[in-house]
């Protein structure tokens, strides 16, 4: 509760004030040129690198582990939540689960979209997690064993993931991949420089390793 009400209390600070608080009162690594918007960002640990950038209305809660390499950006609007290993209960029997969000170098979350991170989610350096209203969903029942069960996600290196996705627990889309608009990922793949689509989502046709998009030396698209 008094960590809650401190953080409540530093939403009304100017930034850099705001920035040394967080450092210093709930041991965030915030680099100098990083920032955080009007958002509520509470996991155990937060890490950002240099020109990490988190936009506004978003929240973060229930994960051990949030961190954004130099230039990742996680933009407006966003919820993105998690189950604490010490909770009792729910996936008692996954004794090596990590809910943790890890946003690579140069990647993006754009804006309104849902992360669940029981589990690990892992998006990679240059990789654009598009659009909006997507949601990424590491748990769910295990209907043969009845209970709550989870799994990690993978969005590789250079990914594209188009708008309105679903992405279920265990799936992974190969480094330098297409995932088409409203498309369900629910398995793990291994061909890059693929485009995948549909419901569920399978290969379509292969991406050249030409394609510009794949070459950038930024993560913003002009």
């Amino acid at each position: 509760m008094y960590r809650n009400l401190l953080y409540l209390l530093s939403l009304s600070l100017p930034w850099a004030l705001r920035r040394r608080l967080l450092r210093r009162a709930f041991g965030f690594e915030i680099d100098a040129t990083a920032s955080i918007g009007l958002s509520w960002i509470m996991p155990r640990k937060l890490i950002m690198g240099p020109h990490a950038r988190i936009g506004n209305l978003t929240l973060c809660k229930g994960l051990e582990r949030l961190e954004l390499d130099a230039h990742a950006h996680i933009g407006n609007g966003n919820w993105i939540t998690g189950f604490p290993p010490s909770a009792t209960g729910h996936f008692a029997h996954q004794t090596d689960r990590r809910p943790a969000l890890i946003v690579g170098e140069h990647a993006a979350i754009t804006n309104r979209h849902l992360i669940d991170c029981t589990n690990r989610v892992e998006i990679g350096r240059f990789a654009t997690f598009a659009g909006f209203q997507s949601q990424i969903l590491t748990h769910s029942i295990d209907l043969e064993n009845c209970r709550q069960s989870s799994a990690p996600i993978t969005i590789g290196a250079y990914c594209f993931v188009g708008t309105n996705v679903v992405v279920l627990g265990g799936a992974a889309l190969p480094a330098h991949s297409v995932l088409g608009a409203k498309s369900l990922l629910n398995r793990a793949y291994t061909e890059p420089y693929t485009l995948y689509g549909g419901v569920p989502a399978r290969p379509i046709k292969p991406l050249s390793q030409e394609t510009g998009y794949f070459l950038r030396k930024v993560g913003f698209v002009e």
